[in-house]
C-alpha cells in the first residue's frame, strides 16, 4: 500500500514538473534575420529566472528565437503583466506578440 502511495505521489510531482513555467515577466525586443534582411519587433513571455536582468532576458530571448533563424538585436524593455495591456505594443508586435 505504501508503495502505491509513493508511486502516485511521484507521478503527481512529475506531472507538475511537465507543466510550462508561468511567465513572471515579459519583454519586448528587436530581432533580425539575414539573407534577405528581415526585421521584427516582438513581445515574449519569460520565465522567472530571465526576469533578473536585461542580460538574463536577452539570453532567454536569443535562445528561443534562434530556433527559427532570428538573431536578437536588443531587449527594449522588461515589464510585468500590466504592460501587456499596451495596445500600441500589441499592434507593433503583430504576429510576434507572444509568438515565442
Amino acid at each position: 500500500m505504501k508503495r502505491i502511495a509513493a508511486t502516485l505521489g511521484l507521478s503527481a510531482l512529475l506531472s507538475l514538473a511537465a507543466l510550462p513555467a508561468a511567465a513572471e515577466c515579459y519583454a519586448d525586443y528587436k530581432a533580425k534575420r539575414d539573407d534577405p534582411l528581415r526585421l521584427h519587433y516582438g513581445v515574449i513571455a519569460l520565465p522567472d529566472p530571465a526576469c533578473a536582468s536585461r542580460e538574463a532576458a536577452a539570453e532567454a530571448i536569443a535562445a528561443r528565437i534562434r530556433v527559427e533563424g532570428w538573431t536578437l538585436l536588443s531587449v527594449v524593455s522588461v515589464f510585468g503583466e500590466a504592460g501587456l495591456d499596451d495596445e500600441k505594443r500589441r499592434e507593433s508586435a503583430g504576429d510576434y506578440f507572444l509568438r515565442y
